[in-house]
């Protein structure tokens, strides 16, 4: 049943009935409707109004926030003491609010649906009213918003209860709504609520978009009006809680209170939801590794350190998932993955943490050229989907700048490492990295060029900064830098023809590292002999050098198939999607300095 604004008036009491001709009724339906039409225009002023001014008085959004919360805690208290339970146990909810919106959103401009019941539940972020008969809220959940227009003329309690009720519902609390759908004379989609109870109370006072001047009120419309979407700039501006200190360490008010945070990771989700049915369509299978290991191998970094009680000895978490993997193709699970957390004991940027999100897989009977296949058809696919084009814009150098454009579309540009360093550099290196005579070349090239490598300068660090000032600074759009040296890949199988050189590739988007793979070496004693090479690195002073893991060698000699892996860092790739400059844009809880 559909019931036009006449009958969304209620009609007078038996005592006004003997009293009031049918005129006079008639202008009191008219005198309402006026009211809340004027209640909706007035929800568009701004802060500077003198009305909003009153409203942000009736909110308590002017006193002292631990005068605020000392109320609310006596308020509780006083419940308490008359038997009421201010937290109930449960709610029935008939739909969400994301399905509201969907249902009803054809409704017309004034049209009501009173004959069907709603029951929603949701966190109240704006609360408006003029009058102690009419309220308006905004209810958000799972994403979504929609109005709540709260009148006493449909509640199930009389004028005095309803006034007294809804003057205790604050900002931050979550309600539970019964109701029927409808839209306001200005076509808002709302629920008209019958009844109205807190089934939790924010006991703080939450933090209010402030406007300062006209242009500010009409960016913030401006907002309001435009969704964010993977892909596209963002602008952390319009945002309520703004304080980045606070945003991280609080990550729950980041996602209550600013709308694009919760896209965000919805996004960092749906990455990891794709990669994994992606691998699952090819006959990969997913596993799990341990997390914490006798011996810290699979990557060079350095590891944390913890103790087994039980055991009385010392464990290091995985700074990579990959030999374990490696050892579960030998025992001929031939497409294996992981998706999980890794631990390296090292620095914090904008794009580090010591903790971070791996994916990683291996390919029985398969090399470098299949895996960049692979990736790129993953990655394409992923940005295709998730976007609707194949480029997308980011802020690459943070959001004072103007973002760059970077282009998905395969196939990716290729680089060799060495012969485009030659090339840029007017170089000619040694072709046995390993010698003397090459680190010294080396060294020389780096002070010539001036770039800074730290000690110990061993050749694998001399070559990995050459690359990053000659390399990845051209590496904006997706691009593999291919064909890295023997001494540089420890892990990586010999180039079939290219002396000295592995079969390995890096992944470079926006100058970042993205993915690091290579066709495997499943050679035990060509294996053992890198390990011992890491080991003269290590001596050198490079602690983030590989260490023997012998158990590793001796699974190598039952024999690992063919095989190429790859790892991609999850939290990177969810940085380009959703423009986030800093990584602890994409964690939901990182890694941050104690607090005095």
């Amino acid at each position: 049943m559909q019931l036009s604004m006449d009958s969304f008036v209620s009609e007078p009491g038996p005592a006004s009935s003997e009293t009031l001709s049918n005129n006079a009724l008639k202008r009191e339906r008219r005198a309402r409707e006026r009211q809340v039409r004027e209640e909706e225009k007035k929800k568009v002023t701004t802060n500077k109004t003198p009305e909003n001014q009153r409203q942000q008085v009736a909110n308590n959004d002017t006193m002292d926030p631990s005068q605020f919360l000392s109320n609310r805690i006596k308020s509780l208290a006083l419940l308490k003491e008359s038997g009421v339970n201010p937290y109930p146990h449960k709610f029935d909810i008939s739909m969400s609010i994301t399905e509201f919106i969907d249902k009803y959103r054809s409704l017309h401009v004034g049209e009501h649906v009173e004959n069907t019941e709603i029951s929603l539940a949701g966190r109240i972020l704006n609360k408006r009213s003029s009058s102690s008969k009419l309220y308006f809220y905004d209810l958000h959940g799972n994403g979504a918003k929609i109005q709540v227009m709260a009148d006493a003329r449909h509640s199930n309690m009389d004028e005095n209860e309803f006034c007294k009720y809804h003057s205790g519902v604050k900002r931050g609390d979550i309600v539970g709504i019964c109701g029927f759908p409808g839209k306001s004379q200005r076509g808002e989609l709302s629920i008209f609520p019958r009844s109205l109870v807190v089934l939790t109370p924010c006991l703080h006072m939450l933090p209010r978009h402030t406007v300062t001047s006209n242009s500010d009120e009409a960016q913030s419309k401006k907002t309001r009006n435009h969704s964010w979407t993977p892909g596209i700039t963002r602008n952390p501006e319009t945002n309520i809680l703004r304080d980045q200190e606070t945003r991280y360490r609080q990550r729950y008010l980041d996602l209550m209170l600013n709308s694009e945070v919760q896209k965000i990771f919805r996004t960092r989700a749906k990455i990891i939801s794709y990669s994994r049915d992606f691998l699952d369509n090819l006959g990969f299978i997913e596993v799990e590794t341990p997390a914490m290991t006798m011996t810290a191998g699979g990557a060079a970094a350095r590891p944390f350190i913890t103790h087994h009680n039980e055991l009385n000895m010392k464990l290091y978490m995985r700074i990579s998932p990959e030999l374990y993997l490696k050892k579960l193709v030998v025992g001929g699970l031939d497409r294996v993955y992981e998706i999980g957390k890794v631990f390296r004991n090292e620095g914090m940027d904008l794009t580090h943490l010591p903790e971070f999100t791996m994916f990683e897989f291996y390919m029985a009977y398969a090399d470098y050229n299949d895996l960049m296949g692979i990736i790129e058809k993953l990655l394409s696919g992923m940005v295709k989907e998730m976007t609707g084009s194949h480029k997308i814009k980011y802020h690459g150098n943070g959001f004072d700048s103007e973002p760059v454009e970077i282009d998905f579309t395969p196939p990716f540009r290729r680089i060799d490492l060495i012969e485009e360093i030659e090339s840029r550099a007017n170089l000619s290196i040694p072709k046995d990295l390993s010698s003397e005579t090459a680190n010294k070349f080396l060294l020389e090239a780096c002070e010539i060029f001036d770039v800074k490598c730290l000690a110990p300068h061993t050749t694998t660090r001399l070559l990995d900064k050459l690359v990053g000032h000659f390399l990845e600074e051209t590496c904006i759009n997706p691009t593999f830098i291919i064909n890295h040296p023997e001494i540089m890949s420890p892990l990586a199988k010999w180039h079939r023809s290219k002396p000295g050189l592995t079969e390995r590739f890096e992944l470079f988007v926006n100058k970042k590292e993205l993915c690091n793979a290579y066709t495997e070496l499943n050679d035990p004693q060509v294996q053992r002999q890198r390990f011992a090479e890491q080991l003269k690195d290590r001596q050198l002073g490079d602690d983030e050098a590989m260490v023997l893991d012998e158990s590793f060698c001796s699974c190598l000699e039952y024999g690992l198939p063919p095989t190429a892996g790859l790892g991609m860092g999850i939290d990177r790739l969810a940085m380009l999607l959703t423009d986030s400059p800093n990584v602890k844009e994409v964690i939901l809880f990182p890694a941050m300095k104690p607090q005095d």
